[in-house]
């Protein structure tokens, strides 16, 4: 990243520099962003001019309070998955809702109403905040929940930091019996099939993915890996130890030529052939089963100098499989070629005013970034829109004004919130730029 500059995780970047503090109280007064730890793929968290003040919370990470018979827990907003896991999974308590990286903060997790593979059982992270302190455009200092100022506490939720910096997250932990997870996965031979078996796994397991093949053609057109999971008990897990983890590095960027469609077809074909066809139960770490990119730290360099954007969208539940298989011929029509691709099982839509979930079925590819690349969003969108489904902002950079409010029926009440809360727009960001016509000089 060049001096002077903010990026990303996909590596998209503009200028502006952050202040670091752990008083997000004092640091947030006549603030314009708050960010966290820089994880969001796409631009909601870079700032909109070179001179706006923009404060990082990822020093404001204080435990507040934890009652330990409820698992109610209140931290600062910088409080990470990471720090979270190491002080709460030995005593038997994990976030009720993790993405698939714990490099995020509390106030990340709210301002994204991040979602996770146990989405179709127990919604976004924002259905189990149960309160935030706020700091107001205005500068005032807010207490919001369902009880109190709702309209205010709904917007922040998936509101990427547009109404307020939250400085103060109170939220209910899950208590779980072990810090391992049993897995059941199986080879999917399409994407109809994969469809089906997502529905089938929905009832029984708490948490459903899977890998797909974007690459592949025909009748194996979506095959792919699915894992049903859920939390193992301890008399499954008395004689495990759990091992010491130990994070590699990517030491320098690839050349952007070498993630080529055929490079990727045959690691996809390879990882496909991997597993033996028949089902397969395993006992993982809960470390390993949530995070295994983890592993690897600045993987994103894998993507070249130009980065990456992932494309996630949801695609209403009414479209069943034909939907999904009419998005992936889309994505092999264009020529695109993601080295990653994930699927998931969403359900009910939460309360937040622009939370990414609906019922449905989730498609997250990586794309990496080329001269074709808003070409081709804008052909996914159109495809998307017409399905009836949405894309997720906090990975997003590309997508169009028009197309937003094409596909975003709730985005009427959203700007309402803002007008109410912050009717000179003093909190913005690029993507409110890109997105909603913030002022950018």
């Amino acid at each position: 990243m060049k001096p002077g500059t903010l990026a990303g995780w996909g590596r998209l970047s503009r200028p502006g520099s952050e202040t670091l503090t752990t008083d997000l109280e004092s640091a947030t007064r006549r603030a314009v962003l708050c960010r966290g730890l820089g994880r969001s793929q796409g631009d909601a968290s870079l700032p909109a001019r070179p001179e706006d003040r923009i404060v990082s919370t990822s020093l404001a990470k204080r435990v507040l309070a934890f009652d330990d018979q409820t698992g109610i827990l209140r931290a600062e907003a910088g409080f990470s998955i990471a720090d979270l896991n190491r002080l709460f999974v030995p005593r038997g308590w994990f976030s009720p809702v993790t993405p698939g990286t714990k490099f995020v903060t509390l106030g990340g997790m709210v301002s994204c109403d991040v979602h996770g593979k146990n989405h179709h059982r127990d919604g976004c992270f924002g259905a189990h905040v149960r309160a935030l302190r706020v700091r107001l455009a205005n500068d005032d200092l807010v207490e919001c929940s369902p009880e109190e100022h709702a309209d205010l506490f709904f917007a922040v939720i998936g509101g990427l930091g547009l109404l307020g910096h939250v400085l103060e997250v109170e939220v209910t932990l899950r208590r779980i019996p072990s810090a391992w997870v049993v897995t059941h996965s199986e080879r999917i031979p399409n994407i109809d099939a994969f469809v089906a078996a997502l529905a089938r796994a929905a009832p029984e397991w708490p948490m459903t993915m899977g890998w797909v093949d974007a690459l592949s053609r025909g009748d194996r057109l979506g095959r792919g890996i699915m894992i049903a999971s859920r939390w193992a008990t301890l008399e499954e897990t008395a004689s495990r130890t759990l091992p010491r983890t130990r994070a590699y590095s990517l030491p320098f960027e690839l050349p952007t030529w070498v993630l080529n469609p055929l490079f990727t077809r045959a690691l996809n074909s390879t990882y496909y052939r991997r597993h033996s066809g028949g089902p397969e139960t395993a006992i993982v770490t809960a470390e390993k089963y949530f995070y295994p990119l983890d592993s690897v730290l600045h993987w994103n360099r894998a993507y070249g100098a130009r980065g990456f954007t992932q494309y996630q969208c949801v695609l209403p539940r009414r479209g069943g499989p034909e939907a999904v298989r009419a998005l992936l011929q889309q994505v092999s029509a264009l020529g695109l070629a993601p080295p990653l691709c994930g699927i998931k099982d969403y359900g009910p839509e939460g309360r937040g005013l622009l939370s990414f979930p609906m019922e449905g079925t989730s498609v997250a590819m990586d794309l990496p970034v080329s001269p074709d690349t808003q070409r081709s969003v804008e052909r996914l969108n159109e495809f998307v829109i017409e399905a009836g489904g949405r894309v997720y902002l906090g990975k997003d950079s590309f997508t169009r004004p028009a197309q937003f409010r094409a596909m975003e029926p709730r985005l009427p009440r959203f700007l309402e919130a803002r007008e109410k809360w912050d009717p000179q727009r003093r909190l913005r960001s690029a993507l409110s730029v890109r997105l909603f016509g913030d002022r950018a000089s």
